[in-house]
């Protein structure tokens, strides 16, 4: 999975450049803020003062401060991979599952990414298509696991030339 394999001009890989068992550290990284916090949280109407009410957090949490909405994590997480995997490639996203949070993400925190290529199937309804599981990886800037999960992600083959 090196960029010089690369065929699509928007920089995702296509199916048969997949190599089970590659992993990829992603390039992007982001600090994430309150701002990030109150806008998804209020965007998805979760009222959870977990993550909104620092007040709430300092006295009555065993964390003293807010937590990133988890839902945030999950999106951000998958979103840094996209760039390096799947931007123009991907036909859809057919699941997520084993989804875990195993450490709080916090206000200021730093993430970083990284995904694992499980599996590869060829489709068995589309001869230009095939199924990819990935296991994306999310850190923060003390290398602590905060989230990862599995994806699968249906994933076009590369274009017969002709």
């Amino acid at each position: 999975m090196t960029s010089s394999t690369r065929s699509s001009e928007r920089g995702g890989l296509y199916f048969e450049e997949f190599e089970v068992g590659a992993v990829m550290r992603h390039k992007l990284t982001r600090t994430v803020t309150q701002m990030d916090n109150m806008l998804f949280s209020n965007m998805t109407l979760n009222p959870q003062p977990l993550h909104i009410d620092a007040h709430f957090c300092a006295t009555e949490t065993e964390w003293g401060k807010p937590l990133m909405n988890s839902l945030f994590t999950l999106g951000l997480m998958i979103g840094i991979s996209v760039n390096d995997l799947t931007n123009g490639t991907t036909i859809a996203n057919l699941g997520m599952t084993d989804v875990r949070f195993p450490h709080p993400l916090f206000e200021n925190d730093s993430i970083h990414c990284t995904t694992e290529i499980i599996e590869k199937r060829e489709s068995r309804s589309r001869p230009d298509a095939g199924i990819v599981t990935l296991l994306h990886r999310a850190y923060n800037q003390d290398d602590t696991l905060v989230a990862e999960c599995h994806r699968q992600a249906f994933m076009l083959k590369r274009p017969q030339q002709g």
